[in-house]
């Protein structure tokens, strides 16, 4: 959700009022903006993306 109030902040509309209607805190968005991926998630993409390339070389067996 946080990227559509992005999305929308770019477009002028208030981030404040994104928020209010989509039921959390302008606290929240802004925390999130200024780290959007943690580690375990910076991780996690990293394993998978480990998983389909060895999927990828070899069908007969992924």
């Amino acid at each position: 959700m946080y990227p559509l109030v992005q999305e929308l902040a770019a477009e002028k509309i208030p981030v404040a009022v994104t928020c209010r209607v989509l039921g959390f805190s302008k606290q929240a968005f802004y925390k999130w903006r200024a780290n959007p991926a943690s580690q375990r998630d910076w991780t996690d993409a990293h394993l998978i993306n480990a998983a389909l390339d060895i999927q990828a070389d070899d069908r007969a067996f992924g």
